[in-house]
């Protein structure tokens, strides 16, 4: 930090994120490790690899006004942010989250906290969905029978990692939980810089940071688009994003997470198909809509990019077993 160092202040959702003290000990802790990380590496200029907080006058990582909380950090000079998606950014995407998590693969001391608890627990999903089928509260139930359906093929699939890691076989690790491309900054040049939006990271399965990404960037429509043969599962982003992360993780993974990244695919799709069918069920209770169906049209785009991705399934595999 300097005199003429500019400085980002936030509000911090306290609707979404109830222990601010957690969630703020977690930003602290994993930029502590990066930097640490980072010093090993001799890397230079490290207050533009990764965040910096500044705490407040009392010395805690945030500001309650009474109303509100507040945190601080240190902007990231000459840094800029991309929104679209191709090839490239893909596997620049790719080799910045695994990068990521391969930095926070042996961070000291207790689990990180769960900033959102059970987020990307598909059991935990469920559970929420057949109670949102059985009080069938908003009565739109006899309307999206075949959704549900859809849903109960999949459940004991998708619970898969829940499974393993209670077995012992799948450990977890250190996640993003948000990996889209604009919560990457770059520097002018077009170089990675840094992982930001740090609120989501917490323990989880590899399956959740791969396939999130690919749920998002890999969709060639919208996430509530209504033109259904706008969506499906690109290859081509799934590829070279594919190439990156194992390029930077592939060193801490196991083979059985290797071997699970294209379910995460699947996975995260499936989630999100539950969880807006679940709200829907539900009346509309969490997700901000913009019309009545809104849910509705996302649940159905959610599910055909899922059977996109179910289509493509083994070419995944198989791409990744020649990377490996």
């Amino acid at each position: 930090m300097n005199s003429n160092s500019e400085f980002i202040l936030q509000k911090i959702n306290h609707q979404i994120f109830k222990n601010v003290d957690l969630l703020q000990d977690n930003i602290k802790r994993i930029t502590d490790h990066i930097r640490i990380k980072l010093t090993e590496n001799g890397e230079t200029e490290i207050d533009r690899k990764t965040l910096t907080l500044i705490p407040a006058k009392d010395g805690k990582l945030f500001y309650f006004d009474g109303e509100s909380y507040w945190r601080l950090t240190l902007k990231i000079a000459d840094s800029v942010t991309c929104d679209i998606v191709n090839s490239r950014y893909a596997y620049f995407a790719g080799v910045a989250f695994g990068k990521f998590q391969s930095m926070l693969a042996d961070i000291p001391g207790k689990p990180l906290g769960e900033t959102i608890p059970n987020f990307h627990n598909m059991e935990y999903r469920l559970i929420q969905f057949r109670n949102a089928v059985k009080s069938n509260i908003a009565n739109r139930l006899p309307t999206v029978l075949e959704l549900v359906k859809e849903v109960e093929l999949r459940e004991h699939e998708m619970c898969k990692c829940e499974r393993l890691f209670r077995e012992g076989k799948l450990p977890k690790r250190i996640n993003h939980c948000d990996t889209k491309v604009n919560n990457i900054l770059f520097d002018k040049e077009g170089n990675v810089l840094c992982v930001i939006d740090l609120d989501t990271a917490m323990s989880g399965f590899v399956t959740s940071d791969f396939g999130d990404f690919m749920r998002t960037a890999a969709n060639s429509g919208k996430e509530d688009d209504t033109d259904l043969t706008k969506v499906s599962f690109q290859m081509e982003i799934f590829e070279p994003y594919t190439c990156g992360y194992l390029e930077s993780a592939k060193s801490f993974l196991t083979s059985l997470e290797i071997e699970l990244l294209p379910f995460g695919a699947k996975l995260l799709t499936y989630m999100q198909f539950v969880r807006f069918l679940t709200d829907y069920l539900n009346g509309d209770t969490y997700y901000k809509i913009d019309y009545e169906s809104h849910n509705l049209i996302r649940s159905e785009a959610q599910l055909k990019l899922l059977q996109s991705i179910e289509a493509n399934y083994d070419k995944m595999k198989q791409f990744i077993e020649t990377r490996i």
